[in-house]
């Protein structure tokens, strides 16, 4: 008896149907039959089904001699069915990679529920791709079972078949099936999920919800839309006959309010004359199943007046929102002149020499090289007042970016604004808005963000691809107002000079967060470990990889993670951190999130300062990310992970070839990296040599006195020597420059 059943209904989907099936055939987990049911498509999607039968002994395929309709299609495969759990995925949807094992552990791990729900992702047919964005739900639902009065949330989620898996004997005790019909998922989803006494959820993307360029079945106009309210007089049907379920009769009765009112307001799924009919009908369905307690407030409301008064209310709603964006409008102008104004009075003031303003990362909070200048500014120049720009206060001070006791302004407010025009002392690792004007007597500190290995700046000029959406000549003006750049290494300060052709004076300072890494305190790192739970004698791994400037969205998995961390056995801990542009998308629920749940890994992403994540390391995994010349100050060993190279480097640029000039050994698919560990060789006297290299070359002037150079020299105006350190640079990056 197979684990899985999945059931796959198809009907004019032959372009999509082989990419389909082979997602769910070439998963990970095997223990699986696919039956597939041909709903007398009139394209090629039987002889496809056909082929896939006849190469796989997994598959069975229904051909259907009339075609009967997605639920009744489904209906169609239950019988043949032996699978423990039920899985229904359309035929243009896809399974994400290792989706199904991921289902097959949370089952495992929560003793067989009823239901699993999991996450998706809308798949657009332009290429990208978008989390669902009830996500936290699932997150929120735990790691044991429940039930949906225990969790109501977990009805807020999109409520179809697909982002599912029920137990086979489940369904057939209840004898749960589809209907006829345009919206067959309501009568099924609403009676199994407030059925079910045992509900577990997967905080894990197992599904690309293909997103058409013209829409799926139910954005198309038609009176079949009429069938909502057969479907939900289903749903009440059923809750009549299940005294234990009436508490939910207020829920469903709003929710088919809100449901049918959805359909009516959008344009494109009734026709005009067809809507008046609509709304009587769903008004009259709505007074049926009126509970004694149901509340009437919101836009349900209107179901309680005429078709006529609810237009007339929508309309009006319309128009009010139509006011408000153009007031909005208006009020932006009006902002944008008063800023502007104000900028030209605050401009005639004399900068304040005892001002200074931060900013790191596009205003996400303290943290970076600003953080570490600013830290010792309070300490040898507390005279001067320190003012962090920050986006987003609240989100940061939860992130641990915004101590208590920092100052700081939102941005374009009229605080910032003033701020702005009066200090004189201004450090950022990016470049500050175009509308802010460089003063006389200003003093701009650009930091950057570690050492460049891609190419940057004007360098992008003949990468269209690493460069879209980015406009180089604006960011080159804005760099035109720096007056300091602050180098780690002879390269940095070769590359900024030619990525960034401007008037701006390189100082040899070294990197000053890496202060931290080249005299860490005693107990580095311990904090760490002790809050992830990390045995004090383990070898912890991190993995850190960049985004790929060739993929939409910048996320490729190069290694496989569960594979990584069982390669490395007992007494290893792997710890992921992912590029921070990629901590908010679907990266980390295509698996990283579940691993961490289930103490496969540690997810450090969410860390909000990495030199803390990196002292708690004894080796760092990479792959072109800059984390790795911040990391050999540690002289610890260093892995690159350069599976992808020549794609990389043909899609981005990079300064040098990385795989020939690397810190440590170098890995180019997943059995060289396992064995690179599996060996010890990670950590040989041939990684020690080429990472000593490395070291001379490009941790040059950090000595762990950067921080308080800067301030010295640039705040103070002291007089201090450079590092002694002698620069090295490539004969590479000398010669093309």
């Amino acid at each position: 008896m197979p684990r899985f059943t999945v059931i796959v209904p198809c009907f004019k989907v032959q372009g999509f149907l082989r990419e389909c099936l082979d997602s769910v055939l070439e998963q990970s987990f095997h223990d699986i039959e696919l039956i597939a049911v041909d709903d007398r498509s009139p394209d090629g999607c039987g002889a496809i089904l056909d082929e896939y039968a006849e190469r796989d002994p997994r598959v069975t395929v229904l051909h259907l001699p009339e075609n009967v309709g997605l639920g009744r299609a489904r209906n169609a495969g239950l019988p043949h069915a032996t699978g423990d759990y039920l899985f229904f995925l359309d035929s243009d949807d896809t399974l994400t990679p290792d989706a199904l094992q991921a289902v097959a552990d949370r089952l495992d791990e929560s003793g067989d529920p009823d239901v699993l729900v999991f996450d998706y992702a809308r798949a657009y047919w332009w290429g990208g791709t978008r989390r669902n964005v009830l996500a936290h739900v699932l997150a929120e639902a735990g790691e044991g079972t429940f039930t949906a009065a225990e969790h109501p949330q977990i009805l807020d989620l999109l409520m179809v078949v697909w982002n599912k898996v029920y137990s086979r004997e489940f369904v057939e005790l209840n004898g749960f099936r589809f209907p006829p019909g345009y919206y067959e998922d309501t009568p099924w989803t609403f009676p199994v999920m407030l059925s079910a006494r045992r509900i577990v959820a997967l905080d894990r993307i197992c599904l690309n919800y293909r997103q058409r360029r013209q829409g799926n079945i139910l954005s198309t106009t038609s009176r079949k839309h009429f069938d909502i309210h057969e479907q939900y007089e289903r749903v009440f049907a059923f809750v009549d006959e299940h005294p234990q379920l009436w508490t939910w009769r207020p829920y469903l009765h709003r929710k088919m309010g809100e449901h049918c009112l959805d359909i009516l307001s959008k344009p494109d799924r009734l026709p005009p004359s067809d809507k008046g009919e609509f709304f009587r009908r769903t008004a009259e369905m709505f007074h049926r199943h009126r509970p004694e307690d149901a509340q009437m407030d919101g836009e349900v409301a209107l179901l309680t007046g005429s078709y006529a008064m609810y237009q007339v209310k929508r309309q009006a709603a319309r128009a009010g929102r139509e006011a408000e964006r153009r007031t909005q409008q208006m009020r932006g102008t009006a902002a944008g002149r008063v800023r502007r104004c104000r900028s030209r009075l605050y401009a005639r003031r004399r900068p304040d020499p005892d001002l200074a303003v931060y900013s790191a990362c596009s205003h996400r909070g303290v943290l970076g090289d600003p953080a570490a200048i600013h830290r010792t500014a309070r300490e040898l120049a507390p005279h001067i007042r320190g003012v962090w720009v920050v986006r987003d206060p609240e989100e940061a001070a939860e992130a641990g970016l915004l101590p208590d006791d920092v100052e700081h302004v939102l941005p374009d407010t009229p605080r910032c604004l003033e701020v702005m025009a009066r200090a004189t002392y201004f450090v950022n690792n990016v470049n500050w808005p175009g509308m802010l004007t460089k003063r006389p007597g200003s003093v701009h500190i650009q930091t950057h963000q570690g050492t460049p290995l891609k190419y940057k700046g004007a360098d992008l000029v003949d990468k269209p691809g690493a460069r879209y959406g980015l406009d180089v000549p604006q960011m080159l003006r804005r760099a035109d107002r720096w007056d300091y750049s602050l180098v780690a290494n002879l390269h940095s300060e070769l590359v900024w000079e030619r990525a960034y052709p401007c008037h701006f004076t390189s100082l040899r300072t070294g990197s000053p967060r890496n202060d931290v890494l080249v005299d860490p305190p005693e107990d580095a790192g311990a904090s760490f470990r002790l809050r992830h739970g990390i045995p004090e004698d383990h070898t912890v791994v991190l993995y850190a990889p960049t985004r790929r400037d060739y993929r939409r969205g910048g996320h490729a998995d190069r290694v496989d993670l569960a594979r990584f961390a069982a390669d490395l056995g007992a007494g290893h801990t792997l710890v992921v951190r992912l590029h921070p542009i990629l901590a908010t998308g679907p990266a980390r629920g295509l698996g990283l999130t579940e691993l961490d749940r289930r103490g496969v890994l540690v997810d450090a992403t969410d860390e909000p300062h990495v030199e803390e994540v990196m002292l708690a390391s004894d080796v760092l995994v990479t792959d072109y990310s800059a984390l790795m010349f911040d990391y050999a100050n540690l002289d610890r060993p260093i892995v690159v992970h350069a599976d992808d190279w020549a794609t990389y480097t043909a899609s981005r640029g990079t300064y040098f070839d990385i795989t020939a000039e690397a810190p440590g050994h170098v890995s180019c698919t997943h059995r060289e990296l396992a064995w690179l560990f599996a060996s010890g060789s990670w950590r040989d006297e041939e990684s020690a040599a080429r990472r000593a290299v490395f070291r001379r070359r490009f941790c040059t002037f950090d000595d762990g006195r950067a921080a308080e150079r800067v301030v010295r020299t640039l705040l103070l105006g002291e007089t201090v020597p450079e590092p002694t350190a002698e620069p090295v640079a490539g004969p590479d990056l000398v010669a093309s420059a």
